[in-house]
Protein backbone atom coordinates (compact mmCIF):
# COMPACT_ATOMS: atom_id res chain seq x y z
CA UNK A 1 0.00 0.00 0.00
CA UNK A 2 1.40 3.36 -1.05
CA UNK A 3 2.38 5.66 1.78
CA UNK A 4 0.16 8.71 2.11
CA UNK A 5 1.93 11.99 1.53
CA UNK A 6 2.21 14.41 4.41
CA UNK A 7 0.63 17.86 4.31
CA UNK A 8 4.08 19.40 3.77
CA UNK A 9 4.73 17.07 0.84
CA UNK A 10 1.38 17.86 -0.75
CA UNK A 11 2.02 21.59 -0.38
CA UNK A 12 5.44 21.22 -2.04
CA UNK A 13 3.69 19.40 -4.89
CA UNK A 14 1.21 22.30 -5.21
CA UNK A 15 4.12 24.78 -5.25
CA UNK A 16 5.80 22.86 -8.07
CA UNK A 17 2.56 22.79 -10.10
CA UNK A 18 2.05 26.52 -9.51
CA UNK A 19 5.55 27.24 -10.82
CA UNK A 20 4.76 25.29 -14.02
CA UNK A 21 1.43 27.13 -14.42
CA UNK A 22 3.19 30.48 -14.00
CA UNK A 23 5.74 29.65 -16.73
CA UNK A 24 2.91 28.62 -19.09
CA UNK A 25 0.99 31.82 -18.30
CA UNK A 26 4.08 33.88 -19.11
CA UNK A 27 4.48 31.98 -22.38
CA UNK A 28 0.80 32.58 -23.23
CA UNK A 29 1.13 36.29 -22.43
CA UNK A 30 4.13 36.66 -24.76
CA UNK A 31 2.17 35.05 -27.60
CA UNK A 32 -0.80 37.34 -26.81
CA UNK A 33 1.53 40.34 -27.13
CA UNK A 34 2.51 39.22 -30.62
CA UNK A 35 -1.17 38.75 -31.48
CA UNK A 36 -1.76 42.34 -30.32
CA UNK A 37 0.98 43.56 -32.63
CA UNK A 38 -0.58 41.65 -35.54
CA UNK A 39 -4.00 43.16 -34.76
CA UNK A 40 -2.47 46.63 -34.72
CA UNK A 41 -0.89 46.12 -38.14
CA UNK A 42 -4.27 45.02 -39.51
CA UNK A 43 -6.19 47.83 -37.71
CA UNK A 44 -8.29 45.31 -35.81
CA UNK A 45 -9.85 45.97 -32.41
CA UNK A 46 -8.36 44.41 -29.29
CA UNK A 47 -11.69 42.75 -28.35
CA UNK A 48 -12.43 39.63 -30.40
CA UNK A 49 -15.59 38.29 -28.78
CA UNK A 50 -15.95 35.43 -31.26
CA UNK A 51 -12.43 34.15 -30.64
CA UNK A 52 -12.81 34.53 -26.87
CA UNK A 53 -16.10 32.62 -26.95
CA UNK A 54 -14.38 29.82 -28.89
CA UNK A 55 -11.48 29.68 -26.39
CA UNK A 56 -13.83 29.41 -23.40
CA UNK A 57 -15.97 26.83 -25.16
CA UNK A 58 -12.90 24.72 -26.01
CA UNK A 59 -11.49 24.66 -22.48
CA UNK A 60 -14.89 23.72 -21.05
CA UNK A 61 -15.26 20.94 -23.61
CA UNK A 62 -11.77 19.62 -22.72
CA UNK A 63 -12.30 19.94 -18.94
CA UNK A 64 -11.30 16.60 -17.32
CA UNK A 65 -12.55 17.62 -13.85
CA UNK A 66 -12.70 17.77 -10.90
CA UNK A 67 -13.17 21.53 -11.38
CA UNK A 68 -16.64 22.44 -12.67
CA UNK A 69 -17.08 23.98 -16.12
CA UNK A 70 -18.18 27.18 -14.40
CA UNK A 71 -14.94 27.33 -12.41
CA UNK A 72 -12.82 26.57 -15.49
CA UNK A 73 -14.59 29.31 -17.46
CA UNK A 74 -14.04 31.84 -14.67
CA UNK A 75 -10.32 31.02 -14.47
CA UNK A 76 -9.76 31.24 -18.21
CA UNK A 77 -11.87 34.37 -18.53
CA UNK A 78 -9.42 36.12 -16.20
CA UNK A 79 -6.45 34.72 -18.16
CA UNK A 80 -7.95 36.03 -21.41
CA UNK A 81 -8.65 39.39 -19.77
CA UNK A 82 -5.09 39.75 -18.48
CA UNK A 83 -3.62 38.84 -21.86
CA UNK A 84 -5.97 41.25 -23.66
CA UNK A 85 -4.85 44.05 -21.31
CA UNK A 86 -1.24 43.37 -22.36
CA UNK A 87 -2.23 43.97 -25.98
CA UNK A 88 -3.86 47.29 -25.09
CA UNK A 89 -5.00 48.74 -21.73
CA UNK A 90 -8.78 48.35 -21.65
CA UNK A 91 -10.99 50.96 -19.98
CA UNK A 92 -14.72 50.18 -19.87
CA UNK A 93 -17.59 52.57 -19.13
CA UNK A 94 -20.79 51.19 -17.61
CA UNK A 95 -23.98 52.40 -15.97
CA UNK A 96 -22.90 52.76 -12.35
CA UNK A 97 -22.35 52.72 -9.54
CA UNK A 98 -20.21 49.67 -8.83
CA UNK A 99 -22.17 46.60 -7.83
CA UNK A 100 -24.99 47.01 -10.37
CA UNK A 101 -25.93 44.35 -12.90
CA UNK A 102 -24.27 46.52 -15.59
CA UNK A 103 -21.06 46.24 -13.56
CA UNK A 104 -21.53 42.46 -13.37
CA UNK A 105 -22.00 42.33 -17.16
CA UNK A 106 -18.82 44.35 -17.74
CA UNK A 107 -16.85 42.07 -15.41
CA UNK A 108 -18.22 38.99 -17.18
CA UNK A 109 -16.96 40.25 -20.55
CA UNK A 110 -13.74 42.03 -19.59
CA UNK A 111 -12.62 40.44 -16.30
CA UNK A 112 -10.99 42.10 -13.31
CA UNK A 113 -7.86 43.23 -15.19
CA UNK A 114 -9.70 45.95 -17.11
CA UNK A 115 -10.15 49.47 -15.75
CA UNK A 116 -13.76 50.50 -15.11
CA UNK A 117 -15.52 53.85 -15.30
CA UNK A 118 -18.97 53.96 -13.66
CA UNK A 119 -21.13 56.75 -15.10
CA UNK A 120 -24.56 58.15 -14.22
CA UNK A 121 -26.60 57.56 -17.38
CA UNK A 122 -26.67 55.35 -20.46
CA UNK A 123 -26.02 58.46 -22.59
CA UNK A 124 -22.86 59.03 -20.51
CA UNK A 125 -21.62 55.54 -21.41
CA UNK A 126 -21.79 56.40 -25.11
CA UNK A 127 -20.26 59.85 -24.52
CA UNK A 128 -17.29 58.37 -22.66
CA UNK A 129 -16.46 55.97 -25.50
CA UNK A 130 -17.07 58.58 -28.21
CA UNK A 131 -14.73 61.00 -26.42
CA UNK A 132 -12.01 58.35 -26.09
CA UNK A 133 -12.04 58.22 -22.29
CA UNK A 134 -13.11 54.56 -22.46
CA UNK A 135 -12.32 51.90 -25.06
CA UNK A 136 -15.70 50.20 -24.71
CA UNK A 137 -19.08 50.78 -23.12
CA UNK A 138 -21.52 48.26 -21.67
CA UNK A 139 -25.25 49.10 -21.84
CA UNK A 140 -28.45 47.11 -21.17
CA UNK A 141 -30.62 46.53 -24.23
CA UNK A 142 -33.46 44.22 -23.11
CA UNK A 143 -34.75 42.22 -20.17
CA UNK A 144 -36.83 39.05 -20.40
CA UNK A 145 -39.55 40.46 -18.11
CA UNK A 146 -39.29 44.25 -18.52
CA UNK A 147 -38.63 44.41 -22.28
CA UNK A 148 -36.43 46.87 -24.20
CA UNK A 149 -34.34 49.61 -22.57
CA UNK A 150 -35.41 52.72 -24.50
CA UNK A 151 -32.52 55.06 -23.49
CA UNK A 152 -30.14 52.54 -25.06
CA UNK A 153 -32.22 52.37 -28.26
CA UNK A 154 -32.25 56.17 -28.51
CA UNK A 155 -28.48 56.40 -28.00
CA UNK A 156 -27.81 53.69 -30.59
CA UNK A 157 -29.82 55.59 -33.19
CA UNK A 158 -27.48 58.59 -33.11
CA UNK A 159 -24.06 57.19 -32.18
CA UNK A 160 -21.16 56.53 -34.54
CA UNK A 161 -20.07 53.58 -32.36
CA UNK A 162 -20.59 49.94 -33.32
CA UNK A 163 -21.99 47.05 -31.35
CA UNK A 164 -19.06 44.62 -31.06
CA UNK A 165 -20.35 42.04 -28.56
CA UNK A 166 -23.28 41.05 -26.38
CA UNK A 167 -23.46 39.70 -22.83
CA UNK A 168 -26.30 37.84 -21.15
CA UNK A 169 -26.53 38.10 -17.36
CA UNK A 170 -28.97 36.11 -15.20
CA UNK A 171 -30.77 38.56 -12.89
CA UNK A 172 -30.50 36.99 -9.45
CA UNK A 173 -31.44 39.11 -6.46
CA UNK A 174 -29.61 38.50 -3.19
CA UNK A 175 -30.66 39.70 0.26
CA UNK A 176 -27.57 41.23 1.85
CA UNK A 177 -26.71 42.79 5.21
CA UNK A 178 -23.76 43.60 7.49
CA UNK A 179 -24.26 40.50 9.63
CA UNK A 180 -25.93 38.06 7.23
CA UNK A 181 -28.41 37.14 9.96
CA UNK A 182 -32.11 37.20 9.09
CA UNK A 183 -33.06 37.96 12.71
CA UNK A 184 -31.21 41.31 12.52
CA UNK A 185 -33.27 42.58 9.56
CA UNK A 186 -35.78 45.31 10.45
CA UNK A 187 -36.01 47.10 7.08
CA UNK A 188 -35.35 46.05 3.48
CA UNK A 189 -34.24 48.53 0.82
CA UNK A 190 -33.78 48.26 -2.96
CA UNK A 191 -34.70 49.73 -6.34
CA UNK A 192 -38.48 49.46 -7.04
CA UNK A 193 -38.03 46.73 -9.70
CA UNK A 194 -36.21 44.21 -7.46
CA UNK A 195 -38.66 44.92 -4.64
CA UNK A 196 -41.51 44.05 -7.01
CA UNK A 197 -39.70 40.99 -8.39
CA UNK A 198 -39.15 39.60 -4.86
CA UNK A 199 -42.57 40.47 -3.45
CA UNK A 200 -43.73 36.89 -2.78
CA UNK A 201 -40.46 35.89 -1.14
CA UNK A 202 -40.51 38.90 1.16
CA UNK A 203 -44.14 38.30 2.14
CA UNK A 204 -43.35 34.69 3.04
CA UNK A 205 -40.03 35.12 4.83
CA UNK A 206 -40.14 38.70 6.12
CA UNK A 207 -43.84 39.46 6.78
CA UNK A 208 -44.36 42.85 8.32
CA UNK A 209 -40.82 44.06 7.58
CA UNK A 210 -40.82 47.58 6.10
CA UNK A 211 -39.48 48.04 2.57
CA UNK A 212 -37.87 51.23 1.26
CA UNK A 213 -36.98 52.39 -2.23
CA UNK A 214 -33.47 53.34 -3.36
CA UNK A 215 -32.09 54.91 -6.54
CA UNK A 216 -30.33 51.65 -7.48
CA UNK A 217 -29.46 48.25 -6.04
CA UNK A 218 -25.91 49.49 -5.48
CA UNK A 219 -27.21 52.50 -3.55
CA UNK A 220 -29.26 50.10 -1.44
CA UNK A 221 -26.17 47.98 -0.74
CA UNK A 222 -24.17 51.05 0.27
CA UNK A 223 -26.90 52.02 2.73
CA UNK A 224 -27.07 48.50 4.18
CA UNK A 225 -23.32 48.56 4.73
CA UNK A 226 -23.84 51.43 7.20
CA UNK A 227 -26.77 50.02 9.21
CA UNK A 228 -26.93 46.63 10.96
CA UNK A 229 -30.73 46.46 10.87
CA UNK A 230 -30.96 47.29 7.16
CA UNK A 231 -30.87 44.63 4.43
CA UNK A 232 -30.53 45.32 0.71
CA UNK A 233 -31.80 43.43 -2.33
CA UNK A 234 -28.89 43.63 -4.75
CA UNK A 235 -26.54 41.57 -6.91
CA UNK A 236 -23.90 39.13 -5.72
CA UNK A 237 -21.32 41.60 -7.03
CA UNK A 238 -22.66 44.25 -4.65
CA UNK A 239 -21.85 41.96 -1.70
CA UNK A 240 -18.19 41.95 -2.73
CA UNK A 241 -18.04 45.67 -3.48
CA UNK A 242 -19.69 46.80 -0.22
CA UNK A 243 -18.46 44.09 2.14
CA UNK A 244 -21.89 42.60 2.86
CA UNK A 245 -22.87 39.09 3.91
CA UNK A 246 -25.59 36.95 2.36
CA UNK A 247 -28.88 36.62 4.21
CA UNK A 248 -30.41 34.68 1.29
CA UNK A 249 -29.41 34.06 -2.34
CA UNK A 250 -31.54 34.09 -5.50
CA UNK A 251 -34.73 35.34 -3.84
CA UNK A 252 -36.48 36.51 -7.05
CA UNK A 253 -40.01 35.15 -7.48
CA UNK A 254 -39.57 34.20 -11.15
CA UNK A 255 -36.54 32.12 -12.21
CA UNK A 256 -34.98 32.62 -15.62
CA UNK A 257 -35.00 36.43 -15.61
CA UNK A 258 -32.11 37.68 -17.76
CA UNK A 259 -30.83 40.96 -19.16
CA UNK A 260 -28.97 41.24 -22.44
CA UNK A 261 -26.22 43.86 -22.59
CA UNK A 262 -24.38 45.27 -25.60
CA UNK A 263 -20.72 46.21 -25.82
CA UNK A 264 -20.21 49.34 -27.93
CA UNK A 265 -16.90 50.58 -29.26
CA UNK A 266 -15.07 52.28 -32.11
CA UNK A 267 -13.56 49.04 -33.41
CA UNK A 268 -14.11 47.84 -36.98
CA UNK A 269 -16.98 45.40 -37.33
CA UNK A 270 -15.96 41.88 -36.19
CA UNK A 271 -15.56 39.21 -38.86
CA UNK A 272 -18.24 36.50 -39.04
CA UNK A 273 -17.91 33.95 -36.23
CA UNK A 274 -20.42 31.43 -37.56
CA UNK A 275 -23.04 32.29 -34.94
CA UNK A 276 -23.77 36.00 -35.16
CA UNK A 277 -26.47 38.57 -34.58
CA UNK A 278 -26.91 41.85 -36.46
CA UNK A 279 -28.59 44.93 -35.00
CA UNK A 280 -30.29 47.40 -37.33
CA UNK A 281 -32.22 50.65 -37.05
CA UNK A 282 -34.63 51.31 -39.93
CA UNK A 283 -36.53 54.60 -40.29
CA UNK A 284 -39.80 54.70 -42.23
CA UNK A 285 -42.62 57.06 -43.26
CA UNK A 286 -46.07 56.67 -41.71
CA UNK A 287 -47.76 54.56 -44.40
CA UNK A 288 -50.36 51.81 -44.32
CA UNK A 289 -48.62 48.41 -44.22
CA UNK A 290 -45.12 49.87 -44.03
CA UNK A 291 -43.93 47.53 -41.29
CA UNK A 292 -45.04 44.49 -43.27
CA UNK A 293 -43.22 45.77 -46.34
CA UNK A 294 -40.04 46.32 -44.33
CA UNK A 295 -40.13 42.87 -42.75
CA UNK A 296 -41.06 40.90 -45.90
CA UNK A 297 -37.52 40.90 -47.41
CA UNK A 298 -36.16 39.24 -44.26
CA UNK A 299 -38.78 36.50 -44.41
CA UNK A 300 -38.29 36.05 -48.15
CA UNK A 301 -34.57 35.49 -47.67
CA UNK A 302 -34.87 33.18 -44.67
CA UNK A 303 -33.50 35.69 -42.16
CA UNK A 304 -34.87 35.17 -38.65
CA UNK A 305 -35.76 38.18 -36.45
CA UNK A 306 -34.95 37.95 -32.73
CA UNK A 307 -36.10 41.42 -31.59
CA UNK A 308 -38.14 44.33 -32.93
CA UNK A 309 -38.92 47.60 -31.15
CA UNK A 310 -40.24 50.94 -32.42
CA UNK A 311 -39.27 54.47 -31.37
CA UNK A 312 -40.63 57.83 -32.67
CA UNK A 313 -38.30 59.87 -34.84
CA UNK A 314 -37.35 63.09 -32.97
CA UNK A 315 -38.98 66.17 -34.51
CA UNK A 316 -40.90 64.12 -37.11
CA UNK A 317 -44.42 63.36 -35.85
CA UNK A 318 -45.86 59.95 -36.79
CA UNK A 319 -42.61 58.71 -38.29
CA UNK A 320 -40.77 55.89 -36.58
CA UNK A 321 -37.54 53.98 -36.34
CA UNK A 322 -37.63 50.21 -35.94
CA UNK A 323 -34.82 48.56 -34.02
CA UNK A 324 -34.43 45.06 -35.36
CA UNK A 325 -32.11 42.21 -34.37
CA UNK A 326 -31.66 39.44 -36.92
CA UNK A 327 -29.76 36.18 -36.88
CA UNK A 328 -26.69 36.27 -39.12
CA UNK A 329 -23.83 38.56 -40.11
CA UNK A 330 -24.22 41.61 -42.33
CA UNK A 331 -21.68 40.10 -44.73
CA UNK A 332 -23.81 36.97 -45.10
CA UNK A 333 -25.41 36.40 -48.50
CA UNK A 334 -29.04 36.19 -47.29
CA UNK A 335 -28.88 39.26 -45.08
CA UNK A 336 -27.16 41.27 -47.82
CA UNK A 337 -30.02 40.48 -50.22
CA UNK A 338 -32.65 41.36 -47.60
CA UNK A 339 -31.02 44.69 -46.73
CA UNK A 340 -30.70 45.67 -50.39
CA UNK A 341 -34.50 45.41 -50.69
CA UNK A 342 -35.18 47.14 -47.36
CA UNK A 343 -33.03 50.10 -48.37
CA UNK A 344 -35.34 50.75 -51.33
CA UNK A 345 -38.34 50.99 -48.97
CA UNK A 346 -37.02 52.78 -45.87
CA UNK A 347 -36.06 56.42 -45.29
CA UNK A 348 -32.75 55.14 -43.89
CA UNK A 349 -31.14 51.87 -42.85
CA UNK A 350 -28.28 51.78 -40.35
CA UNK A 351 -26.29 48.70 -39.38
CA UNK A 352 -25.48 49.10 -35.69
CA UNK A 353 -23.21 46.06 -35.68
CA UNK A 354 -22.75 42.37 -36.36
CA UNK A 355 -21.33 40.44 -33.41
CA UNK A 356 -21.15 36.92 -31.92
CA UNK A 357 -24.22 35.67 -30.10
CA UNK A 358 -23.54 35.40 -26.37
CA UNK A 359 -22.82 31.89 -25.14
Amino acid sequence: MAKRKTLSELRREIDAIDAKILKLLAQRARVAQRIGEAKSRRSRGVLDAGRERAVLGAVKAANPGPLSDKAVEAIFREIVSACRAMQHPTRVAFLGPEGTFSHAAALKQFGSTAEYEPVETIADVFASVEAGRACYGVVPIENTTEGAVTPTLDALASTRLHVVAEITVPIEHWLLSKTGRAEDVRRIVSHPQPLAQCRRYLAQHFPGVTTEQAASTADAAARAARRKELAAIASAAAARVYGLKTVAAAIQDEPGNKTRFLVVGDDPMPAPSGNDRTSLVISVHDEVGILGRVLEPFSANGVNLSMIESRPLPGRPWEYSFFIDVVGHVHGRRLKRALARVERIAISTKVLGSYPVAA
